[in-house]
């Protein structure tokens, strides 16, 4: 797997894969995996709620809480499925912003190990020159 994939700055990031035969059924493959993630997030981590949005050009937000946002980026049929700090005006507007930011690390950082389990099956081994990234599956 030699593709690199988007995903926010400073996220955790969990990679999986979408594996779709043919072209005409990307979309629904699309939809049933953002649904899926929606569940398993919502089972791992209750305080997350749905949330449709965009952080960029191709990083979907599917939820959020308080503190972070939970999405999705595809590139071919490599997934980062990611978590992280809020960055969007009403989270910094708050009156409580200078200690959101904090605790928004301090529970990004308690939940890391799970998150990781819950979501990758495949590890990030690093990228070359030209960009791409090397991935290696996990074992089962």
């Amino acid at each position: 797997m030699g593709r690199s994939v988007s995903y926010p700055s400073g996220a955790i990031v969990a990679f999986t894969v979408l594996d779709v035969e043919a072209e005409d059924d990307w979309e629904f493959a699309y939809e049933w995996l953002r649904d899926d993630l929606r569940k398993r997030a919502g089972r791992a981590f209750p305080s997350l709620i749905p949330h449709d949005g965009w952080r960029g050009r191709e990083d979907r937000i599917l939820m959020r809480n308080a503190y972070a946002d939970f999405g999705v980026s595809v590139y071919g049929g490599l997934v980062a499925v990611w978590i992280v700090e809020r960055d969007d005006g009403a989270y910094w507007d708050a009156d409580w912003r200078t200690a959101r930011s904090p605790r928004a690390q301090r529970w990004l950082s308690q939940i890391a190990s799970r998150f990781d389990a819950v979501f990758g099956d495949y590890d990030c081994l690093g990228h070359m020159s030209n960009g791409e990234g090397v991935y290696a599956k996990r074992a089962a």
